[in-house]
């Protein structure tokens, strides 16, 4: 593909949409981004990763800094006024994931990737969700813990994502809008849902070049 094509993967925690992205990626040839972005923050701003894996896709928890900055990130940052290191680490990996889309193709999983990239030109964003029972079964089996703890864990990480990416976006984490589509991994699976997204994104290119030859 000569087009420079972003993809971004929101993703309901059990639900496969990591494995679906990195699949993507082996499928079109392009560089997959995930926790990648930690440690590429981590050594651009010279902190452990150990330190930065604490706090990756949470929001600040400083309600009285919220209020005072709003969503005023950079501006604060410019001012020189002590940034929490949540913000700190969204701010860089915001940077690194729009250098990357410009450079080449890229598949983007979580990190509010949709709305970082929501201005290029060429994005298509997906968001993954999957069957409840299907979701237990793949967090039991991945995470090797019983019913109980997988709903746990589901609960928690998902709430987690919605925070982290209402927070940072002002929009609701999910939402059908904010997507251009959004994808029951249940009824493909994890091959059929990754071969899917990658013959849309190559038809989507097709269809982009055939519209400037007209």
């Amino acid at each position: 593909m000569a087009k420079k094509l972003a993809i971004t993967i929101g993703r309901q925690y059990g639900s496969g949409g990591r494995d679906i992205g990195k699949r993507v990626g082996e499928l079109l040839g392009f560089r997959v981004y995930d926790k990648e972005l930690l440690f590429m923050a981590a050594q651009k701003n010279g902190v452990n990763p150990d330190y930065l894996r604490r706090v990756d896709e949470k929001a600040t928890n400083s309600l009285l800094y919220t209020l005072a900055l709003g969503s005023s990130l950079y501006g604060a940052r410019n001012l020189g006024i002590d940034v929490p290191i949540n913000d700190q680490l969204f701010m860089t990996q915001t940077e690194i994931i729009k250098s990357a889309a410009e450079e080449e193709s890229c598949v983007f999983i979580g990190r509010c990737a949709d709305y970082v990239l929501r201005n290029h030109p060429n994005r298509i964003s997906f968001f993954i969700y999957a069957d409840k029972e299907a979701r237990i079964a793949r967090v039991c089996k991945e995470e090797e813990v019983d019913r109980d703890e997988a709903i746990s864990l589901m609960n928690k990480n998902d709430k987690r994502r919605i925070n982290y990416y209402n927070f940072y976006t002002g929009q609701k984490w999910g939402k059908f809008e904010n997507y251009h589509l959004s994808v029951n991994s249940s009824l493909l699976g994890i091959e059929g849902t990754a071969q899917m997204i990658a013959d849309i994104a190559k038809i989507y290119v097709s269809e982009s070049e055939d519209d400037k030859r007209i």
